[in-house]
């Protein structure tokens, strides 16, 4: 499965239906090759899980709602939609609110625009992403330290290259910079996604996996960058949102240790499991109850 989870939403842009259909969009010419015997369902079928991603700046409303509705695109029945949303850091009081997007949304991605926002997102703030804008210049270095402490907590870093398509300077800063950050990162936890507004900018998941190629990655890492690694981000951002509640019910749903054994003697004789009597308790039980002058008269009896 093959993963694209930065789709940039925009409900009133005619770009983004067209968008969305060349992401599942399957090569069906193949079919009458002969080359379609050797190649794989992944190389036919083009991605499988996409995220489409609401940016937000500023403060944040007091009851914030998720403008992306859950099913925006009945039409592709065979393409899973997740919900995201992009927080731009700027106004440090209201990371606090971090926390409370993690309900409304799939997935929580955060962008610093310097390098101290950078180093609170590794080191502090609860997200599932950290996208940083690769295009353009950046006025600081990428440190393994500080990409370290995000890689320690299980966060991904993020690396968006449509923006580089059509623009040359772009092109040449996203380059130097990938090829930076994946440096600092030694290659690990590196997502790989579009952000394409438009179909022209959207590329096949084995051609960004040639594309990694060229910033430092090898083959393995880029075929992870799009699809093992962008499922376990999916699968933790659904852990965080769940786990607290999950194993709350599972303790109080568990019978305390010391009152165990209390229930299992007050159960129902019949539903104890039966095991095999001895002979004499067998006879015993098989006897009809005497009354106390017949078993006197039963034992003056003589014994034949």
């Amino acid at each position: 499965m093959f993963y694209d989870l930065n789709v940039p939403w925009a409900p009133t842009s005619p770009d983004l239906p067209r968008t969305v259909a060349f992401l599942n969009e399957r090569i069906s010419f193949l079919r009458s090759w002969d080359t379609i015997r050797k190649l794989t369902v992944e190389q036919i079928v083009g991605y499988n899980v996409i995220a489409l991603s609401h940016t937000h700046s500023g403060k944040f409303p007091q009851n914030q709602l998720n403008p992306i509705p859950e099913n925006p695109f009945p039409k592709h029945p065979n393409l899973q939609i997740l919900r995201r949303i992009t927080v731009i850091l700027g106004d440090p009081s209201q990371n606090h609110r971090l926390a409370a997007l993690t309900s409304a949304y799939d997935i929580v991605a955060l962008r610093p625009t310097s390098e101290k926002h950078l180093l609170q997102a590794c080191k502090e703030l609860d997200c599932d992403l950290i996208s940083v804008d690769l295009s353009q210049r950046m006025g600081y270095h990428f440190k393994h330290k500080t990409v370290g402490l995000a890689i320690q907590r299980g966060i991904f870093l993020e690396i968006n290259y449509s923006a580089s398509i059509n623009d040359i300077t772009a092109r040449r800063n996203l380059i130097g910079n990938a090829a930076a950050l994946i440096r600092a990162t030694r290659g690990r936890g590196i997502v790989i996604s579009s952000e394409a507004r438009r179909a022209l900018g959207v590329r096949g998941p084995f051609d960004v996996i040639n594309l990694a190629t060229l910033w430092g990655l090898s083959q393995d890492k880029g075929r992870e960058a799009v699809d093992g690694l962008p499922r376990l981000v999916v699968a933790q951002a659904k852990l965080r949102r769940t786990s607290f509640r999950g194993v709350i019910d599972a303790v109080a749903n568990e019978p305390p240790h010391g009152n165990k054994r209390k229930a299992e003697d007050q159960a129902d004789p019949s539903d104890q499991p039966m095991t095999e009597a001895s002979p004499k308790t067998k006879d015993t039980e098989a006897l009809p109850k005497l009354s106390k002058k017949a078993r006197r008269a039963l034992a003056r009896a003589p014994k034949s």
